[in-house]
């Protein structure tokens, strides 16, 4: 199942679970604390005073009472010194330990904050790599959705270098879709576009037509491999399970199931992109995986030129390249 990320309110999601990030006492706090414990009711603390408080990097679950989850999970997250003191290993340890007591709980669907990067002081872009990189990881394990909620723009934020280069790499290959009026093409007509076959009188050496209706016929007849048959066949030659490819892809299985059973199934632009990222096609095969779902890359779209920066710079890590999407305010790949 795919990790999605949203900018909202997490006290508003309606998921199975959502992560509350406490401290070590779990009797509110501010922040994130606060707005859950003030969201669900003077009942989520009390549960919480009978707890005993929680570890750092541990986790806890109580009721969600008057929120729209089922469960809050309560994890601590390290406070952040200068990244020698075991910070990054606590704070994955907080995504983990949430996750596997959602799974215990019979949870489908959970959504976190972005754990110790407010008053705890965690880099924001550290600690969304952190986050990123153990949900990832759990989800290609396990099938549940995870939803990434980011409240400020600013928690969610490629490296500066990175930005850099992709804006220049934009600067470098982006076509404007203005068209000057005043250029001219010359028109040819479908009977000049259409194949010419010769005459079937012996004498004549001339070229005459033939009829349209046979000639559809014909070329329907001959139809390229679907989008969903290239699609299984590079699985297969990439020595790849469907589990590993969807969810590389960051596809939900029952879409990847669609599309499957389907030969003629249409996906959306960025789910064939997700695919071929998931697959790591060079380029001209990304390009051929697209045009069978009847798309193309183009430099006058500044999506499709992020996403040739990553794959001709060789980097296929779906989460990373939707860091950039976000930063440059373009469409998500695959959730």
């Amino acid at each position: 199942m795919p990790l999605h990320i949203v900018r909202n309110d997490i006290t508003k999601m309606k998921v199975d679970a959502i992560v509350n990030a406490a401290n070590t006492t779990l009797l509110g706090g501010g922040g994130v604390d606060g707005a859950i414990h003030y969201a669900a009711g003077p009942e989520l603390l009390a549960e919480c005073k009978t707890l005993g408080g929680c570890c750092t990097g541990e986790a806890k679950i109580t009721r969600g009472y008057k929120l729209p989850a089922k469960f809050v999970i309560h994890t601590v997250g390290p406070v952040y010194r200068n990244g020698v003191h075991g910070e990054r290993r606590l704070l994955a340890s907080c995504y983990r330990q949430s996750l596997l007591l959602a799974k215990e709980h019979g949870c489908e669907t959970i959504a976190f904050p972005l754990i110790s990067s407010g008053i705890f002081g965690y880099p924001k872009d550290r600690a969304l790599r952190v986050a990123i990189d153990t949900i990832s990881d759990f989800l290609m394990e396990n099938d549940m959705t995870v939803y990434l909620v980011i409240y400020d723009r600013e928690a969610y934020r490629i490296s500066g270098k990175l930005f850099s280069d992709i804006a220049e790499f934009i600067d470098d290959h982006y076509i404007s879709p203005y068209v000057d009026p005043r250029s001219r093409a010359i028109a040819l007509s479908d009977e000049d576009l259409m194949p010419r076959v010769k005459c079937a009188c012996t004498p004549c050496s001339t070229y005459s037509k033939p009829k349209a209706k046979n000639d559809l016929e014909h070329r329907l007849s001959e139809l390229d491999e679907s989008f969903s048959q290239m699609l299984l066949r590079k699985i297969d030659e990439k020595g790849m399970s469907d589990a590993a490819c969807y969810k590389r892809a960051n596809i939900d299985r029952k879409l990847f199931s669609k599309i499957r059973s389907d030969v003629h199934y249409k996906p959306s632009k960025p789910t064939a992109i997700a695919f071929a990222i998931a697959l790591e096609l060079p380029l001209h095969e990304t390009e051929e995986l697209l045009r069978k779902a009847g798309f193309a890359l183009s430099h006058s779209n500044k999506f499709d030129i992020i996403i040739e920066y990553f794959i001709r710079h060789g980097k296929y890590n779906i989460h990373e390249i939707n860091q950039a999407l976000f930063d440059f305010d373009q469409s998500l790949l695959g959730a």
